[in-house]
């Protein structure tokens, strides 16, 4: 089993491990459809658009259709 050669002091622990929990913004793009931010690479739940092409019913749409 592996055994620590020398003591790792508390502020050189919390510097490694400080990396793991750095919180980053969530990145938004604009749908090109309604022109709403959204995530890359996933449907608008604006719309319902993805890459041009309607993917999913959205609960406006429903309504609208009725």
């Amino acid at each position: 089993m592996a055994v620590p050669k020398t003591k790792v002091s508390k502020s050189r622990r919390d510097m490694r491990n400080a990396a793991n929990f750095r919180a980053s913004a969530t990145t938004l793009t604009e749908c090109p459809q309604c022109h709403k931010p959204v995530r890359p690479h996933c449907v608008c739940k604006e719309c319902g658009y993805y890459k041009g092409t309607k993917r999913i019913e959205v609960a406006s749409d429903k309504a609208s259709a009725e």
